[in-house]
């Protein structure tokens, strides 16, 4: 990245956010005395993109990561769930995620040789195209009173079952000890309902998981009162924010939780905001279970409703999902770039807990001055001319502690 040129001596006195079309560069160029406006646009374009960073080292995946079948509650087949995602959806990698209950009146999921967790075991594995579709193991556990629905994501498809003292609950212990599997990554949902919520301003600190799913169809859990959820029941305590305000790193994905092999697909006959699905994004280096996974374990990924998006989050070069330091002097260089396949109503800049910048433009840069706490998190919501919202993981900058001599 080119070093900073906004090099006024007043500059933070006077404000707390800067544009690249302040810098000397660019005004020196405003104040050439060239006369022919092609050279002048030329020139100033270049000057403002020079605090651009890099073209990504990874690359963009596109999946499903909650569904279900007829293994649970759900209508299709396994081969049908798989065929629909990699052949109508077109998605990049999915992951089936059925009930471990295996559906009220069903055999659980470890019933049976073969049970039904083998034949799932043994379908992610049918279907994985190293390169071209990835699949993911995974189930649905009912895990109360800390999430009372939590899937498990597995990094091989050889996982097995968590299973702990009682079915459908969880101890303080065994989710601990879960949590800090480096095979396995826990993502709850439904997290604000009544009957299936956790209260993620209660959890203790060191229980709270890693990512969060911040939209299914119909139910948006960003905060309390966000637009894209119109869902029967919302309780305090069990939103994003309200884990982010505690000070959790958690980051987000997106899922469909479907059951009738609508994965991925916009409902025109449905209300919104349950017309839209939801999908994960992720930066990972190849389209592989171990790329997307690693992706996911890093909070590389964001989450959005249904169709195609794509988003570049980075500060100083660092990529949404990660952690790092600066001086208390130091400034930061706020980038995004957006593809999406709707016009963008608007982008905002979320800066600990608060709508900070709203840009109206698929792509921008700016730089922030201003350090609010020991530690700032900032995250980006998209919002499209269709009501679709997308949601990419936190950036976390905490300042550096400078020890007494």
């Amino acid at each position: 990245m080119i070093k900073n040129e906004m090099t006024h001596p007043d500059r933070k006195q006077a404000r707390s956010i800067d544009m690249p079309g302040r810098c000397r560069t660019f005004t020196d160029i405003v104040y050439s005395g060239e006369s022919e406006p092609s050279k002048l646009y030329a020139a100033l374009d270049k000057a403002q993109h020079m605090f651009d960073p890099p073209a990504p080292e990874y690359k963009n995946f596109i999946g499903e990561m909650h569904g279900h079948t007829n293994l649970s509650d759900g209508n299709p087949s396994i081969d049908e769930y798989f065929i629909n995602l990699r052949d109508n959806v077109k998605v990049d990698f999915a992951a089936v995620s059925d009930h471990d209950h295996g559906g009220v009146g069903k055999p659980e999921l470890w019933v049976g040789s073969p049970s039904k967790w083998d034949i799932i075991k043994s379908k992610v594995k049918q279907y994985y195209q190293p390169g071209k579709f990835t699949t993911i193991l995974a189930y649905e556990r009912d895990s109360y009173p800390f999430y009372n629905n939590m899937i498990i994501y597995y990094s091989s498809h050889e996982g097995e079952m968590l299973r702990g003292k009682r079915n459908g609950e969880i101890t303080a212990d065994e989710l601990r000890a879960a949590l800090e599997r480096k095979d396995m990554l826990i993502v709850p949902h439904d997290t604000y309902h009544l009957s299936a919520g956790a209260d993620l301003s209660t959890i203790p600190n060191n229980l709270l998981t890693p990512l969060i799913e911040i939209y299914s169809r119909g139910d948006a859990t960003e905060y309390m009162g966000n637009p894209a959820n119109e869902n029967d029941s919302m309780c305090r305590g069990g939103f994003w924010q309200d884990a982010l305000a505690r000070g959790a790193h958690m980051g987000c994905i997106a899922g469909s939780d479907d059951h009738f092999c609508k994965n991925g697909f916009i409902l025109n006959d449905t209300a919104y905001p349950f017309n839209y699905p939801g999908l994960t994004g992720v930066w990972a280096e190849e389209n592989t279970l171990e790329s997307i996974f690693a992706a996911l374990k890093a909070r590389r990924c964001y989450g959005f409703m249904g169709g195609r998006i794509t988003i570049d989050f980075r500060i100083n070069g660092h990529w949404m999902g990660e952690e790092f330091e600066i001086g208390k002097d130091d400034e930061l260089t706020i980038w995004y770039n957006i593809v999406a396949d709707a016009p963008i109503k608007k982008v905002t800049i979320v800066k600990n807990l608060q709508d900070y910048c709203i840009i109206k433009h698929p792509s921008a840069l700016f730089f922030d001055y201003k350090h609010e706490r020991q530690e700032d998190c900032y995250y980006l919501r998209l919002e499209l001319d269709d009501g679709r919202f997308a949601w990419t993981s936190p950036i976390w900058i905490k300042q550096k502690t400078i020890k007494p001599n």
